[in-house]
């Protein structure tokens, strides 16, 4: 894996995020990501979104939302090519230790239903579908 590290993105990195998820992401079935949301995510926790980087390259993100309650996952991507080498996996586990350093004691995580490949991922490390709660959504326009 070269000189891949684990740390929060920088402000000047977002445009490159927004990129990245293009190719690595799912964006199928969800709002579009948009530079104004993902820099008011960086205004209001700037280590909220951790990257996976090789040299100057963006290979993997999460972001591990604490919203001072409760710990929330979202944007688990890895770049294709860069899959299986336990980058996710990495990634996972670095939002987990943030939460656990603001005192968090259960993590959960947004994974489409139909993305079957992200499945496997999650199940590796130890999460599972609610069976007894549903996702309920309202647009805000």
């Amino acid at each position: 894996m070269g000189d891949l590290i684990l740390r929060a993105a920088v402000v000047t990195e977002l445009p490159a995020v927004l990129e990245f998820w293009q190719s690595a992401a799912e964006n199928d079935s969800r709002p579009v990501d948009t530079d104004d949301a993902i820099r008011a995510l960086h205004r209001r926790d700037p280590e909220a979104l951790i990257l996976a980087v090789d040299g100057a390259e963006i290979v993997g993100t999460v972001i591990a939302g604490w919203d001072g309650w409760r710990c929330h996952l979202y944007r688990l991507a890895v770049a294709p090519r860069r899959r299986r080498e336990g980058i996710g996996g990495r990634l996972v586990a670095a939002a987990e230790e943030r939460f656990r350093t603001f005192g968090g004691t259960r993590a959960d995580a947004m994974v489409l239903d139909g993305n079957t490949v992200a499945h496997g991922i999650w199940a590796a490390h130890g999460y599972h579908p609610q069976d007894h709660w549903s996702r309920w959504v309202k647009p805000l326009t």
